[in-house]
């Protein structure tokens, strides 16, 4: 997968990889249909994060679904 392209797919593989990575249930909510490629690059930067590390603490957990609360699109 080349991730350097900002597209929808790519977009729901990184939030896809991020959830099963984490293994958080209140991650449910966060569907790929809620970004858009305008916040591409923070998404990246949130995916290449995720899988560099083997563990998270819960505080790093919540700043992650923090962060990905800020990037969702505005209704």
């Amino acid at each position: 997968m080349d991730l350097s392209k900002k597209t929808a797919e790519n977009v729901e593989f990184m939030i896809e990889a991020i959830k099963e990575k984490l293994k958080v249930l209140n991650f449910g909510a966060i569907k790929p249909a809620h970004f858009d490629e305008e916040m591409y690059e923070e998404l990246h930067d949130i995916y290449e994060l995720v899988m560099k590390k083997n563990s998270f603490s819960p505080n790093e957990m919540q700043a992650i679904a923090e962060e990905l609360g800020n990037l969702r699109k505005q209704a």
